[in-house]
């Protein structure tokens, strides 16, 4: 069972998960659970290490006294919840990151895990003990505190159900599912009692806010079945038809050729123009961006009107743009192009489904359903279960809207 940051947020709400659960106690279960810090927690600890001057201030990354200080948030809320099951009659006691220990290489602040020696846990778990175990930290082999950077302890719980061979991973948040797509946008969205590990990864990725990326890597690659329901049910009342299951595609019994729309604002798009249509430019291109850790999603790249040169078009995270202006500013001279202009104005919307895979006309309805809105598509990018484009950013929800419609999703079944 992992608890995030606001359903931990303060005293009464950790009092309300000690009794969630108890109720999972008492139906049998051996228990181990992760939680994150309180909501706003972490933020309040790493402006803390701006303020101490930390060596890259305002990036996740840094170094090991950062991990030390932001992996506290954590630690405070594992030993009040362990108290407060404590006071309601059930044994427990709460678990560090060194102390199961969940090995991490040693990238701070962004580490990955490598290893879980979880021997002494599962004793604990068979001797009828609730373990509740820190989120988003570990351990290097060198014995210095590491964190998994944002989200990190959906990562860490899926890691520790892989680990102890869990039937289940229950991930409670402050939504009671994963839905076809955000339901304050669209009053229709119907929460999915399946979804595949692939679809739920596409979502994730492109805009949706319920699982972090790499927690739904790895409980695919680990088999692990994730639950996702909300932490504000009535103790109890988890049953079979409650919340999200993601799991492998062959359990899915409904099948579905879109599954959701998803969308992103943290966008936006480069335009270089009067590239030379050479060998090696965009390799320089990009390479530039790589060296500075700048991801870049989507890329187009067309014939110009001058013979012999080309426009390239793609799209970075909109904090990510500043910085990639000036890189791309920097490389001008070597490469050669005309100008280099941004826009920030623009959003991602996504269609995603499995279905897509073994169906024809997918693309033909979302390129019909916006155009009928009157959305000008500007950048189109595929893979084997999404299609994404980009638009102008003020038709965002008119977008999500015209897509869930046209592919159904807004029906039952």
């Amino acid at each position: 069972m992992k608890f995030g940051g606001t359903s931990v947020a303060d005293m009464e709400r950790i009092a309300r998960v000690a009794r969630l659960v108890a109720a999972e106690k008492a139906a049998g279960h051996a228990i181990a659970v992760v939680v994150s810090a309180m909501a706003g927690r972490t933020n309040e600890l790493v402006a803390w290490t701006d303020a101490a001057g930390r060596a890259q201030p305002g990036l996740d990354a840094s170094d090991d006294e950062y991990d030390v200080v932001v992996a506290s948030g954590e630690q405070v809320t594992a030993g009040l919840l362990a108290m407060a099951l404590r006071h309601i009659g059930h044994p427990a006691r709460s678990w560090l990151g060194w102390q199961i220990p969940i090995l991490t290489d040693d990238a701070h602040g962004r580490a990955r895990i490598d290893d879980i020696q979880a021997e002494g846990l599962g004793a604990a778990l068979d001797g009828g003990e609730i373990a509740v175990i820190a989120g988003f930290q570990g351990v290097t082999p060198n014995g210095r505190i590491t964190t998994l950077g944002r989200g990190g302890s959906d990562t860490s719980a899926v890691a520790i159900a892989a680990a102890l061979k869990a039937i289940r991973c229950d991930i409670y948040t402050d939504v009671d599912g994963v839905y076809t797509t955000d339901p304050r946008i669209e009053q229709r969205a119907r929460r999915l009692a399946r979804i595949s590990y692939e679809e739920m990864l596409e979502m994730a990725s492109l805009g949706a806010k319920v699982l972090q990326t790499r927690s739904v890597e790895l409980a695919m690659a680990k088999g692990v079945p994730v639950r996702v329901l909300s932490s504000f049910i009535e103790p109890g009342e988890a049953g079979p038809a409650t919340g999200t299951i993601v799991c492998d595609e062959e359990e899915i019994v409904e099948k579905r050729i879109v599954s959701g729309v998803t969308y992103s604002r943290d966008e936006a798009k480069i335009t270089v123009l009067g590239l030379p249509d050479r060998p090696g430019v965009s390799s320089k291109l990009f390479s530039s961006l790589a060296d500075a850790n700048v991801n870049v999603d989507m890329i187009v790249q067309s014939r110009a009107r001058t013979s012999d040169t080309a426009n390239m078009t793609f799209t970075v995270g909109k904090r990510d743009a500043t910085r990639a202006m000036e890189l791309i500013s920097a490389v001008q001279a070597d490469i050669g192009f005309e100008v280099a202009q941004v826009d920030e104005d623009v959003a991602k919307v996504s269609v995603i489904g499995v279905g897509m895979r073994s169906h024809t006309g997918v693309a033909k309805t979302m390129f019909g359903a916006l155009a009928d809105r009157g959305v000008n598509i500007q950048v189109i990018s595929t893979s084997e279960i999404k299609i994404s484009v980009l638009i102008e950013s003020a038709y965002t929800e008119l977008a999500v809207r015209a897509l869930h419609a046209a592919y159904g999703l807004d029906q039952a079944g």
